[in-house]
Parts: structure tokens; C-alpha cells; sequence
């Protein structure tokens, strides 16, 4: 939301200039000396806190002596600052025209207090610059002043961060991948450097120069030190943000492979303070351990290192995959043991249909999931898209609508759509066509490897239990696809969804209760599939081993795929809807209805009372809420008829006078923050999606976590001075001082051993004199006898 000028005839705002905006101070001596200076009565009734809260000054009104631009991203007062300029004087000028800021006419009782006041607070303030004064002098004198080789040093620093941040922006990897083993470890890092050095960078070429012959330009150390520096400098600009926000969501992505261990993507949601839904991608974390380790680390992750309370953690979801979704439904259900309010909740990113699928711990089920996944990006190979589209016009020459219907379907991301199964069945004829035509390769048009691929494929979807679970799925998931599409919809379809859970599950239990006719006609369906497809109907050949090993009967295939595959895939669906969308995070979700839209459709019958004590520990006066309910529906209900009613919470929380409704305020900001509510933004361009184009753009050898936060998080505004100034505070060993420093103590140490080592000969020359005296005198004496 932007930020408006308090002070009187003065009509700027953040979004029309670059000004900065400043808040009101809390101490409220000095708030009280601003209000009296911008002559709003209206103000002098709040408190300090409300003012700095929701009331800001442009720069404007201040001296630019007392403005002081800290970085090209940061502009803040000095701690003096007053405003004194002000236009009292242009209202005057019509007269009639209403006025929002009016100001107040002074007496000349007023301007006597005003004047005694100021004569007062001058002498506290000048005596407080005084003591501020010797405070810094005597700092100054304390801290001396950068040399001419610390100049350079962090010269030389910006030089190397500003490459740095540019391999992380274009996606460079750090390493080059050469054919040559011997040419294997050549850096893009070095060369870009280097390139900067023969394109005139000074601080660079210094420092090279500088350099002995036989020492290493920039080191592996130094290489991974740069990294973790640019990467938490990235990282702390966001925690900020989330910081101020307070309430926000974990939301974590499928494992990657970094170095052949798992790692888990950790992204945050939150509502920034222009109000503004935001999903960043902050870091990766180990998966070792089992899910009380993970849940132990992920704490540790949030709250040590990122400064970030659990308590204030409203959602969590989880895009797992294949054999890591068992332990992080675990890990889910640890996290809201500890934290009930963290619920756990679908992830607005992937089709309902899909998370449930990928939810069954049944192998069948992960065979069909990951092929689904291995089709995705066999068909992003070049020309094999092309020959799928043959394949489809040769099966369905006959059927030609059907035909160009699926042609369309298989072109726009259908691998995760909630229509997804309907897609594959319908597509598995020319899939296996597509695929045997590729084996064949009969015009060399494809590598050894594709068409080892694609016969693997083929493999897979020739097998007939393969071919009965992805129909079981299909016909199952039908019940809940409407619900997913509309989980995934607008705010009133969230809405409506939570209101139809009911009936979805309603009509689940129905297909469980009479499971055998609804079994028998999937059964069929299977076996007409597979008759068209050439493909035997046959049990598993690893049951049938089993079954022999145990000396059983033989099992007829129809029995056989009701109780492995049918009556799990049935029951793991209706656990997994009821677990993902229990009585609280229902209440939650039927909160919505606090957006106009969702309250003008339901004629403003609303009960968001009923839904409130979800999260009533987060609203500032909850003692107020239905109070504040009422004015709130009061106020849509009868407004103007120009007025159109805000659609979603973004456009909600944007409206001026919603901080008038503090109550309400909190509660949208709490429910933006959902993990299962859609980004506001552009879809295709999601934290997770750009971290996909990151590790796709480059061989996993090639992947690093730190150019990783770089690429994903490039919109994220970063200083290059305070990434020096991090270095220099944590790699102090590296600073020309230190160094310095260091070979002054070596050379006193080495002058001390030396002198020590001179003063023992001296001692060792005395005692041996001595002792040579006490001979001579002992010989004396033994010749006088």
C-alpha cells in the first residue's frame, strides 16, 4: 500500500516519486514536536505509537542537511531531525474546497507554550547532541581511519562480488564443464576476473599484481567464502521482510542432489508491508535423518539461524514425491504437534489430484507418478513431441475431434493438470505407438540414449497392473477433481470448495460401501484397455512368486487388483482428504467470506464469528471482533453503487481505510499466507518455478546452492558494500590490516627469540668462564700441597 504524506497541502505518495517517507518517532517528545510543527489538530489526540505506525512525513518537509543516504537502496534522518518545512498558507487561496489535513489556528496563548516548549526541548536536544558529540570524538579518535591498502582491499571486494552476483543473475556456473578431465576445474569465476582485469578494472589488477608468483590468485576458500557471503546478504534482505510480517507458511519443494546428498528446497509465504503475497525461495537443507531429526533441523533452520519464531508459522505444505512423501507427511505431522497452528495444507503450485497420488505409499501408485514425471521430460526432447502428435492422428483417424482435442490437451503442461489420469488413459495408445516409432528409429533422427528411454517407457506402460492402477485413479480422483479445481480457483471458489467437502466425501464413502460393482466396471474398463493395446491380463509375475513360495491357491486377477490395488488407492484418498482438510483448516478457509465479493455472493450472511477462534490469539482487540464484523459488513452492504466490491484478499487488503478495521486487517494477512490460496502474481513466474529453470539450465555437477539463492532471488535489492563490509567482519584474516598486523607481531616475536637466544650464550660463555676459573684456582692449590 503506498505511503501518503501527513503534512498539510501536501499530496505525495511512494508510488508517484522516488522521495523517501518517514515515520512519526516513538520517543514522544520528538513526535510531539513534529505534530506541532505540521499544525494537524486531528493528531494531537494519538499516541506515538499510532502515529509511527500509520502516519509518515516526506522528505520534503525536513533540511536536506538532516537527510543522509546510507546506501542507493536506503535513506534514513539523523537522530535530530525535525520538519520545518511546511505550506501553511496555499488553502487560503479557495477558500471553500474541503480539506482532509486541516490546520490548526494558532492563539497567541498557543505560540507562547509552542515557543517555551521548543526553547526547552532545544537546550535538552542540544545538550543530548553534545554528550553525542564527545561520544563520537572520542570514537573517532578510537578508531582510526581506512589506509590507502584497506581502500583497495574492499575495491578489490566489490569488484569480485559484482561478478559474483552476475554469474548468479545469468545462470553461469562456476565451474566449466570441459571434456578434458584436465580442463574439468577451469572457473568462469577466474575468467570472468580475469576479463575485468583486461577490461581495466584497477582494484583487480592491483591486487593481482600484488600477488606472489607461486600463490593462488583466488582460492577454492576464498571462492566458497564469497558465495556464503553474497548468499546470506540475499537471504537476510528477505528474513527482514518476513520479519515484519510476523505471521507466514513453510512450504518446501521436491529433494535435489547437491554433491549425491538429498537436500530439501525451504520457501517462505508471507504478506510484505505493501501488502503484497509473497512466496521466496530462501535456502537449502540436508534430508539425512529420519523425520525427528528433519522436524529438529527444520526448527533449528527457522529459529536459530533465521531468527523466526515457529509460533508464528500459520501453514505448511509439501511438494514430496515418490519415496520421500511417506516421511514428510510424518515430518507434517510432528511440526503441528508442536505448533497446531501450522496447518498442514495442499500447495496451491500442484493440482489437488496429483498431491493425492503422490501421497499413496503404494508402488504401483509411484511406478504410474514417476512415469508420468520420466514422459514430462522425454517429450521435451527435440522432435519427440512431433512424433507423439503422428501417433495420435494415425490411432484416431476415425475419431479426428478427438484426435486434435488431445493433440491440444498434450501440448500445455498436462502432466500436471487435475485432469491429468483422464489425459493418460486416453493418450496411452499413441504413447506406446509414439514410443515403439522412436525404438525403432528408423531414420536415425534420435540418440542411443532416447531410445533407450522410450523402450524403458514402454515397459512400464505395457505392464498390465500398470495399466489397471492409472484407471482406478482416474475413475477415483473424478470425486475430487472439481474440489481441487476449485481449491485452486478464486477466492469465492476457495470459498465454495470448503463448503463441498462434505459432499466429496460423501460420495467417496459411497464408492467405498459398494466397492465391488464400482471394482467390476474399472475392471472391465482395464481389460478393454489393454485388449486394444495388445497388452496380457495377468497378475504380477513377483506376486505370483510370492504366492508360490507360500504354497497358496492361485488368485483370480480380478480379486487379486480389487484387494492391492482397488480398496488401498480408495482408502488412501479419502484418509488424505480428511487428513489435508480437517475441522480447523475448514474454519480457516471459510474465513474467506471476510472478502466483500465472497460476502455480497452470500447476500451478507456471513458467521465469520463462528470461524474466528482459529485465530484469535493473533488479532490486536479480539475482545472487539464482532463489533468490528458488523461495521464491516455494514460498511460493503451499504455502499454506493459505483463502488465495486474487492474480488480478493490482495485487493482487500490494498483499500485505505482497511487499517480502520485492525481486526479484520490481521485476519486477511493471516489468510493470505495460506499455503493452499493461489499467488496473486503471475503464476509462471513462482520462487519454485524459477528454481526449476535454474536446475534444468545446467548439468546437476554444475549445480551450486549459493548461485541457486542468486538466481532464484534476482528481483531481491542487494548492496555491494555491505557485502564487503560482511566480509571484512567475518573474514578478518584476509583484511591488508590484519595482515600487516600479523607480520608485526611474527618480526617483535622473532626479535624477542633472538634476543632471548643472545642472552642464553651470554649466560653459557659466564658459566663456562667461571667454571674454567674454579679449575685453574682447584690446580693452584693442588700444586701448593
Amino acid at each position: 500500500m503506498p505511503n501518503f504524506c501527513a503534512a498539510p497541502n501536501c499530496t505525495r505518495k511512494s508510488t508517484q516519486s522516488d522521495l523517501a517517507f518517514f515515520r512519526f518517532p516513538r520517543d514522544p517528545e520528538r513526535c510531539r514536536i513534529w505534530v506541532e510543527n505540521c499544525r494537524r489538530a486531528d493528531l494531537e489526540a494519538k499516541t506515538s505509537d499510532q502515529l509511527n505506525k500509520h502516519y509518515r512525513l516526506c522528505a520534503k518537509h525536513f533540511d536536506p542537511a538532516m537527510v543522509c543516504k546510507t546506501s542507493p537502496y536506503r535513506t534514513v534522518l539523523k537522530d535530530t531531525a525535525i520538519p520545518t518545512i511546511f505550506d501553511l498558507t496555499s488553502h487560503l487561496k479557495n477558500p471553500h474546497t474541503r480539506h482532509r489535513k486541516r490546520i490548526k489556528e494558532l492563539t497567541e496563548e498557543d505560540l507562547r507554550k509552542i515557543k517555551e516548549r521548543r526553547l526547552a526541548s532545544i537546550e535538552q536536544l542540544a545538550s543530548k547532541k553534545d554528550g553525542a558529540v564527545e561520544d563520537s570524538s572520542s570514537t573517532n579518535e578510537d578508531e582510526p581511519q581506512l589506509s590507502t591498502e584497506e581502500k583497495e582491499f574492499r575495491d578489490h571486494l566489490r569488484s569480485l562480488f559484482e561478478v559474483v552476483v552476475m554469474l548468479g543473475k545469468q545462470s553461469i556456473p562456476i565451474v566449466a564443464c570441459k571434456v578434458s578431465e584436465a580442463k574439468h576445474m577451469s572457473s568462469n569465476l577466474q575468467a570472468l576476473v580475469d576479463y575485468r582485469m583486461n577490461a581495466g578494472d584497477e582494484a583487480l589488477r592491483k591486487r593481482f599484481q600484488a600477488t606472489a608468483v607461486n600463490t593462488e590468485y583466488l582460492s577454492a576458500t576464498q571462492q566458497s567464502q564469497l558465495l556464503d557471503v553474497c548468499e546470506n546478504t540475499v537471504r537476510e534482505e528477505m528474513l527482514m521482510e518476513v520479519r515484519e510480517s510476523r505471521f507466514f507458511s513453510l512450504v518446501t519443494g521436491d529433494l535435489v542432489d547437491f554433491a549425491n546428498e538429498k537436500h530439501l528446497p525451504l520457501f517462505l509465504r508471507y504478506v510484505n508491508q505493501q501488502n503484497v503475497l509473497r512466496e521466496e525461495f530462501l535456502d537449502f537443507m540436508s534430508f539425512d535423518g529420519d523425520e525427528n531429526a528433519l522436524v529438529e533441523r527444520l526448527e533449528a533452520q527457522l529459529t536459530d539461524r533465521w531468527g523466526l519464531s515457529m509460533e508464528e508459522c500459520r501453514g505448511q505444505a509439501h511438494k514430496a514425491t515418490g519415496t520421500s512423501t511417506t516421511k514428510m507427511k510424518a515430518v507434517a505431522v510432528l511440526l503441528m504437534q508442536k505448533y497446531p497452528l501450522a496447518l498442514h495444507m495442499p500447495c496451491s503450485h500442484m493440482a489437488l489430484n496429483i498431491h493425492l497420488a503422490n501421497s499413496l505409499p503404494f508402488p504401483n501408485v509411484q511406478v504410474v507418478m514417476e512415469t508420468l514425471r520420466r514422459v514430462k521430460v522425454f517429450l521435451s526432447t527435440p522432435f519427440a513431441q512431433e512424433e507423439l502428435e503422428k501417433a495420435i492422428a494415425t490411432h484416431y483417424q476415425k475419431n479426428e475431434e478427438k484426435g486434435n482435442t488431445l493433440k491440444l490437451a498434450c501440448g500445455s503442461e498436462w502432466t500436471e493438470k487435475h485432469s491429468v489420469f483422464d489425459v493418460l488413459l486416453d493418450m496411452l495408445p499413441p504413447l506406446l505407438l509414439c514410443m515403439d516409432s522412436i525404438r525403432d528409429n528408423n531414420d536415425g533422427t534420435f540418440s542411443d540414449a532416447v531410445t533407450a528411454d522410450a523402450y524403458s517407457i514402454t515397459e512400464t506402460l505395457s505392464d498390465f497392473e500398470i495399466i489397471v492402477t492409472i484407471i482406478i485413479l482416474k475413475n477415483v480422483l473424478t470425486f475430487t477433481r472439481a474440489f481441487g479445481r476449485n481449491l485452486q480457483g478464486e477466492t469465492l471458489d476457495v470459498f465454495f470448495a470448503a463448503n463441498s467437502l462434505t459432499a466429496v466425501l460423501h460420495s467417496l464413502n459411497e464408492v467405498n460401501d459398494n466397492i465391488d460393482v464400482y471394482h467390476e466396471f474399472w475392471y472391465e474398463e482395464a481389460v478393454s484397455v489393454a485388449n486394444v493395446m495388445e497388452i496380457p491380463v495377468n497378475v504380477p509375475r513377483l506376486f505370483l512368486r510370492k504366492q508360490r513360495a507360500a504354497d497358496a491357491g492361485e488368485v483370480h486377477a480380478e480379486v487379486y487388483f480389487k484387494e492391492y490395488v482397488t480398496v488401498p488407492v480408495i482408502h488412501g484418498v479419502m484418509q488424505e482428504v480428511e487428513d489435508m482438510f480437517s475441522e480447523t483448516n475448514l474454519k480457516a478457509l471459510k474465513c474467506l467470506s471476510l472478502v466483500p465479493a465472497v460476502m455480497g455472493q452470500m447476500k451478507f450472511n456471513t458467521t465469520e464469528e463462528n470461524y474466528a477462534e482459529v485465530y484469535r490469539t493473533d488479532l490486536p482487540s479480539p475482545d472487539t471482533l464482532p463489533a468490528e464484523l458488523h461495521c464491516w459488513r455494514i460498511k460493503w452492504k451499504h455502499r454506493g453503487k459505483e463502488v465495486r466490491l474487492p474480488t480478493t484478499i490482495h485487493e482487500t487488503l490494498q483499500l485505505p481505510d482497511v487499517k480502520f478495521f485492525p481486526n479484520v486487517n490481521s485476519f486477511l494477512k493471516v489468510l493470505s499466507a495460506l499455503p493452499a490460496l493461489k499467488l496473486e502474481d503471475n503464476k509462471s513466474d513462482t520462487a519454485s518455478d524459477r528454481l526449476q529453470v535454474y536446475l534444468d539450465s545446467m548439468s546437476s555437477k554444475q549445480w551450486n546452492k549459493s548461485l541457486a539463492m542468486l538466481n532464484v532471488n534476482t528481483h531481491v535489492k542487494h548492496d555491494l558494500d555491505v557485502m564487503v563490509d560482511k566480509y571484512c567482519r567475518l573474514y578478518p584474516e584476509d583484511d591488508p590490516e590484519a595482515e600487516a598486523e600479523s607480520e608485526e607481531v611474527a618480526e617483535a616475536e622473532s626479535e624477542e627469540v633472538a634476543v632471548a637466544e643472545a642472552e642464553a650464550v651470554a649466560e653459557a660463555k659466564e658459566v663456562a668462564e667461571v667454571e674454567a676459573k674454579s679449575d685453574e684456582v682447584a690446580e693452584e692449590d693442588a700444586a701448593m700441597k
